[in-house]
């Protein structure tokens, strides 16, 4: 496929990365010829140097031909004019861009090709707040990502000494809960992948990613953990588009507070939201914190646009007596560096946001895409089509399809029944089938396996 991705930020620089490791022809597109050699350097892949929302500059990158355009520059306004460019003058079948202003999202009708021809619209925001929210509401939770419009779940949760299955095989994990349908799908042990069997044992530190429907998920965190209390109180270090929106969605469930450094920006948040409490002031403020009752919050969330800052302040809020810290951080350098220790979470802005475009880019019916360990494995929900002579997979039993190394199905959705993966499930035309694959250089197999044949075209 060829593509065309304006922007060598965090975003477009984490996604021609991906992008380029699967055979795919990546052209990029930046005014920073310094950072686009940087990624030349380490990347099989073509820049331009230009404002990307220039004819002239789209032709030069190949525009004419181009496949797809993914438009994720720090501006929603050269993000907009790029798509139509793209679509006007050299009719690119498939246009994505990032748009952060929810002025833009907020108007209906604008994304349209009798308007604004962009046909995937990307929030970082959006889905940097979904992902802190669902983590909020799964305590003990390292990841959380939702299939199937919501009807199933795939938790990452770090096994605790003296958790129920700790020290057992997994054939156990059915008799601790004989109501409940759970799958393991894959188990990280001192960072390196293990396939689960029935006889592997779970150690303590282990990291374990299983799948189950989503009312389950509570009952299946108990075995592996002891499960934390219920968050109750949660402080929020930053009033921007994040922390807005983060306050906004949780503030009618939880108390929450919001520190916010600018004065002008303060009072915007106390005029906008409805229950949280908006302080002015500094994070790294001990005072402020010792005032605040730092002791008794349960969840301390870093989300300023400043990875120092975050870093900082959350390991002072720790240290002070949060229950659970979380920081926002864009450096990926960092993530490794600080997750684990004082920082309970590190959330990446880019890995949540490169899901969403990964599923476009996907070949076969990919409709969702989670980038897991900092882009080291993927989960992937799929569509099957076809009948059995058109299709690898639609007719088959789990056991008898063969699947690409290091690739489990978790689950199956059909129409709103949830089949956790046995190796006598059969699949069926129309299933969501949700897989987890844990080396990346086998993506493209396992696209295969839903490519339907000529017989069934």
């Amino acid at each position: 496929m060829k593509i065309i991705i304006l922007g060598a930020g965090q975003v477009g620089s984490s996604l021609a990365t991906e992008l380029s490791s699967e055979a795919n022809d990546i052209t990029v597109i930046d005014t920073d010829a310094v950072r686009l050699r940087d990624l030349s350097d380490r990347l099989d892949i073509r820049t331009v140097v230009g404002r990307g929302s220039f004819p002239t500059i789209l032709r030069h990158a190949g525009a004419d031909d181009a496949d797809m355009l993914i438009a994720v520059t720090s501006s929603d306004e050269t993000n907009m004019i790029a798509c139509q460019v793209a679509y006007t003058l050299f009719r690119t079948p498939m246009k994505i861009a990032r748009i952060r202003e929810s002025a833009y999202l907020t108007r209906g009708g604008l994304f349209h090709n009798d308007a604004v021809p962009i046909d995937v619209l990307i929030s970082p925001e959006q889905a940097v707040t979904t992902y802190i929210k669902r983590l909020i509401e799964n305590p003990g939770a390292l990841q959380v990502l939702d299939f199937a419009e919501g009807k199933v779940q795939l938790v990452a949760v770090r096994a605790y000494y003296g958790g129920p299955l700790v020290g057992q095989e997994l054939r156990f994990l059915r008799q601790h809960m004989p109501g409940i349908e759970t799958r393991v799908a894959a188990i990280f042990r001192r960072d390196r992948p293990i396939i689960p069997k029935g006889d592997t044992v779970i150690e303590a530190d282990d990291e374990v990613f299983f799948v189950a429907a989503t009312p389950d998920i509570r009952a299946v965190m108990s075995e592996l953990r002891r499960l934390d209390r219920t968050n109750k109180r949660v402080l929020i270090a930053g009033g921007g588009n994040i922390g807005e929106r983060l306050a906004e969605a949780m503030e009618t469930r939880y108390q929450v507070k919001i520190i916010e450094k600018s004065k002008a920006r303060a009072d915007y948040l106390a005029q906008n939201l409805d229950r949280a409490i908006v302080l002015h002031g500094s994070a790294s403020d001990k005072e402020l914190l010792i005032e605040e009752n730092i002791e008794e919050v349960d969840i301390f969330c870093a989300v300023t646009n400043d990875d120092e800052a975050n870093i900082m302040s959350s390991m002072l809020a720790k240290r002070m007596g949060a229950r659970k810290v979380m920081a926002l951080i864009n450096n990926p350098a960092y993530v490794d560096l600080v997750q684990g220790g004082e920082i309970d979470i590190a959330i990446s802005p880019s890995q949540a946001t490169i899901g969403t475009l990964l599923a476009h880019v996907r070949r076969g019916d990919i409709v969702n895409v989670h980038s897991l360990r900092r882009g080291a494995a993927e989960a992937i929900e799929a569509v099957a089509h076809g009948d059995s002579r058109s299709s690898k997979v639609v007719g088959r039993a789990i056991g008898d399809i063969d699947l690409p190394p290091g690739t489990t199905i978790g689950a199956i959705v059909r129409s709103d029944e949830v089949l956790i993966a046995r190796d006598a499930t059969v699949i069926e035309s129309e299933d969501h089938v949700i897989m987890f694959v844990i080396d990346k250089k086998h993506i493209r197999d396992v696209e295969r396996l839903f490519q339907v044949g000529l017989t069934f075209l």
